[in-house]
């Protein structure tokens, strides 16, 4: 296609409206594959940065700071002239009137992709979230790394044995990459990090629990880098609970069928639910709220809209549903752009959506991640380095590529976790009892 000016059309007709709904990877994949469409693109985000969710864990386990991980969307698009941000929470899509709700204002659309991603669910139980909050915004993963940090103060001030052990009890529920990723981190930061810095408690005898329901990790892996993942988490000192469904999750821990584990921090990794976007369209949904939609990636019923990452539900072409990875919403996101530079020319993609698997990864800690890409598996030291290379690629911004890459080498050189900060208020809910004469 023959660039064009973004802001005029040879015959001065208004430029098609291209409405984005989402920052996340497939709002932004789409964004960037119009850059110099002749459309006008808006991307409506409810926050001003973009957030690279794979390393969300490592601010909630003090690896690195939420900055590192985040990037302000209208940085990200300032050089890209026919695309404007709206900041603001929509609350529902005209699909009649072609205009997106938003707040007590309207933008109107002529071509319309929703990526609104998606939010952990608790299967019907979302009374515990209180006790059990999961990690997919910053805010989430800084109040994990409080909650996470004030254990071991509190434990450092607490005499009674057995609330003490509640204290340094973690567990995590979810067998997926980042419950993995997650207790891998929070058994590096206790047994590594903090080892040295306490005086009544030791950080190393830490009990990390990770909890999941099916008979092995790592489900989209093969059985081979589960069970490496499963023994490297294990030689880390985490408990790892294989068949083990969670019944109930309170103030006091989690209970499996008739076995109770006390614990003052449990994290949810085990499930997600999709944003409201099948409802805001009224098309149908699966289980997880997700719109049902072709390989196409279009509504039913509106070749305009597009819904792509998280919040849909798409098969790939030998029917098997398509992962919630950033890959998958990236190259969709792409595909939809082309699909609308297509229907601007009056045209159509003759080709639907086939998602390219490049592989997958995870880390279960230092020195020790897996990798396999289309069967060829890595392992260990090596699949650490590669984890470590592709998630620096994959981050926006070359200062927070560098900023991560230094922490990275920083941590693994002297196991020091630099983000180790306690924010917001912080209420000791156990008196300090030791002898004044020894506190002095």
């Amino acid at each position: 296609m023959t660039h064009l000016d973004a802001n005029r059309r040879d015959d001065d007709a208004p430029l098609p409206k291209v409405v984005i709904i989402g920052a996340g990877f497939g709002g932004l994949a789409a964004a960037k594959t119009l850059a110099r469409a002749p459309v006008r693109v808006t991307v409506i985000d409810r926050r001003n940065h973009h957030l690279f969710q794979p390393l969300l864990y490592q601010v909630a386990t003090a690896g690195l700071a939420p900055n590192q991980i985040a990037t302000p969307i209208r940085a990200i698009v300032r050089k890209q002239k026919n695309a404007h941000v709206a900041l603001g929470m929509v609350e529902g899509i005209d699909t009649a009137n072609k205009a997106v709700m938003l707040g007590a204002g309207r933008v109107s659309y002529d071509y319309l992709i929703v990526a609104t991603g998606a939010r952990h669910a608790y299967f019907g139980h979302d009374e515990w979230e209180r006790f059990a909050p999961g990690l997919k915004t910053l805010e989430d993963a800084t109040e994990q790394r409080k909650r996470i940090l004030l254990a071991f103060e509190r434990a450092e001030l607490e005499d009674d044995p057995a609330e003490r052990a509640r204290l340094t009890t973690f567990i995590v529920i979810g067998g997926g990459p980042t419950g993995v990723e997650t207790a891998g981190a929070i058994a590096e930061l206790a047994k590594k990090a903090l080892a040295r810095d306490y005086r009544r408690i030791d950080p190393k005898s830490a009990r990390i629990v990770l909890i999941e329901a099916a008979t092995r990790l790592l489900g989209a892996f093969p059985e081979d880098l589960s069970e490496h993942a499963r023994r490297a988490l294990e030689k880390l000192g985490v408990e790892v609970r294989l068949g083990h469904a969670v019944t109930d999750v309170d103030e006091e821990g989690v209970t499996l069928g008739d076995e109770g584990i006390d614990s003052r921090t449990v994290i949810w990794a085990a499930g997600v639910q999709s944003s409201p976007a099948a409802r805001w369209l009224d098309i149908s949904a699966d289980r997880a709220g997700r719109a049902i939609i072709d390989a196409d990636l279009r509504a039913p019923g509106h070749d305009e809209i597009f819904v792509i990452g998280d919040c849909a539900a798409v098969n790939d072409a030998n029917g098997k549903p398509l992962p919630g990875v950033a890959p998958v919403a990236k190259q969709q996101g792409a595909y939809a752009a082309r699909a609308i530079l297509a229907a601007v020319k009056g045209e159509r993609l003759d080709k639907p959506f086939r998602y390219v698997d490049y592989g997958n990864l995870a880390t279960v800690g230092r020195q020790a991640a897996i990798a396999d890409f289309r069967g060829f598996h890595l392992k260990g030291f090596i699949g650490w380095l590669v984890w470590c290379a592709a998630h620096i690629y994959y981050l926006i911004g070359f200062k927070n590529r560098i900023a991560v890459a230094l922490d990275w080498t920083w941590s693994y050189l002297t196991f020091e976790r630099g983000a180790r900060l306690i924010t917001g208020d912080v209420v000791t809910e156990a008196p300090y009892h030791r002898d004044k004469r020894e506190a002095a």
